[in-house]
């Protein structure tokens, strides 16, 4: 099964709301396996006001976060995660490549590479423009369900 969502699907899916959801859409995956998601940089985006207000630059956690939330989809698109929710465990070998400024469009992939019970971990990349923006492995714990 291939995933394809809407900002209406992930919001079913993941709890972040504004101004911290960060992917507009999935255009691809497997759940349980990865996906790859978009996020449309734009400057009325608040974060802008204070990052920097001479030089708009996306900050580094949030492309972060959202290539965190693109992994989430990927696990919590599963019939066994319905309704969980995904948090962080870790982050390792962080590095920032390019700027992401407004007007880029941010394609994310998080690849699940490790599952143990709960506990998991997914390789990541963001690109613009085919050029790598930021990667990180990062560590998630599910959350149980209430």
């Amino acid at each position: 099964m291939s995933l394809m969502l809407n900002s209406n699907e992930i919001a079913a899916i993941l709890p972040h709301r504004y101004p911290m959801a960060l992917v507009d859409r999935i255009v691809d995956g497997e759940p349980g396996e990865w996906a790859r998601g978009i996020k449309c940089v734009s400057v009325n985006e608040q974060i802008f006001c204070g990052h920097f207000p001479e030089e708009h630059v996306m900050p580094g956690v949030l492309i972060i976060e959202a290539m965190a939330q693109v992994g989430a989809v990927a696990i919590l698109s599963l019939p066994e995660y319905a309704g969980r929710t995904a948090y962080f465990g870790g982050i390792k070998n962080a590095r920032f490549k390019k700027k992401v400024t407004p007007g880029d469009r941010l394609e994310i992939e998080c690849r699940l590479t490790k599952r143990r019970g709960p506990i998991g971990v997914g390789e990541a990349k963001a690109t613009v423009d085919g050029e790598i923006a930021a990667v990180a492995e990062l560590t998630f714990a599910i959350g149980k369900k209430e």
